[in-house]
């Protein structure tokens, strides 16, 4: 019977974030600006990053990664949470579904390794500015972003193979807009013990591995910063490392409360869901642009350029 059951399984329902017709228009145009001013915002750092000469330096080159995955992160769910909110039918298929978490989890994984890179890039330039270009070399960074790219797509290979061999009984209502894998595994009519254990195992191992990583790189700037004697050095050097600061907060902070919480489709996990996929995309070219005055410099200059061609 269950045999029978599963073989009918082909796709499921994304119940998205309200039933309401009304409230949903109002979310696909909250959503759909949000994701505009999302993919113009970190285009705009792309652009910017890439035409200006004075920002070709480390910390800049892992900024146009986490740019580009910050649009290829939020592709990966807001279109489709926006095709539902206007269709009647909230379908997806399994092998759509199950594609969809693929990204995500190789994107997010990329973009957790990614920020463990900038915080040492961080400790470099902070607690060794004199050592900085040695130890920050061009090869260095290129071999720390594709280390970043292949654990990420690691998590995704560790993890989305074993949902595929999943049954799929009656259950086919996802709680959520997307098919994150927390919500996945309670529609199985099968044994998922081994899925979550190995959910759980690699987002401990890479979530709090990169976290401490990180911790201690900002241990060591602390401690260095402290140590300088003027209070223009310190809030300079506290500066440099504000904005990767703040991104950290918010992506691992709702990251990790969405994939270490029970499932339960409440208000509170979509929330935290919003935050790292959609929000935290949205913030971080406002947050390396309004607190980072080369960038802004570079885009006056860059803005002045495009201006004097016009005239």
């Amino acid at each position: 019977m269950a045999l029978r059951n599963h073989s009918t399984i082909t796709e499921f329902i994304l119940l998205g974030l309200s039933a309401d017709p009304t409230v949903q228009t109002l979310l696909f145009v909250l959503f759909l600006v949000i994701y505009l001013l999302t993919m113009m915002g970190n285009l705009m750092m792309l652009l910017v990053i890439r035409a200006d000469s004075h920002l070709h330096i480390p910390m800049y080159f892992f900024l146009t990664h986490l740019s580009f995955l910050d649009l290829c992160f939020s592709s990966v769910t807001v279109p489709k949470l926006l095709e539902n909110l206007l269709s009647k039918k909230k379908n997806i298929s399994k092998e759509g579904c199950l594609t969809q978490a693929f990204f995500m989890f190789d994107i997010g994984g990329t973009e957790i390794f990614l920020l463990s890179a900038m915080a040492f890039d961080r400790y470099a330039a902070i607690c060794y500015p004199l050592l900085y270009v040695q130890v920050m070399s061009s090869q260095l960074c290129v071999n720390l972003v594709w280390v970043s790219w292949g654990l990420g797509f690691l998590d995704a290979v560790i993890n989305i193979p074993l949902a595929v061999n999943l049954d799929f009984c009656e259950a086919h209502i996802i709680p959520h807009y997307s098919c994150d894998l927390p919500s996945f595994f309670p529609l199985s009519c099968s044994d998922n013990s081994t899925n979550v254990t190995v959910l759980v195992g690699s987002t401990v191992l890479h979530g709090f591995g990169t976290f401490f990583l990180i911790f201690f790189s900002y241990i060591r700037i602390v401690s260095t910063i402290l140590s300088i004697s003027s209070t223009s050095g310190r809030s300079k050097a506290f500066s440099t490392c504000s904005s990767h600061l703040i991104a950290v907060s918010f992506f691992y902070g709702s990251a990790f409360l969405r994939y270490l919480m029970p499932t339960s489709g409440s208000p509170l996990e979509l929330i935290f869901s919003i935050q790292y996929g959609v929000v935290t995309p949205l913030v971080n070219p406002l947050i390396y642009s309004l607190k980072n005055k080369e960038v802004k410099t570079a885009l006056r200059r860059t803005l002045g350029k495009c201006a004097g061609r016009k005239l």
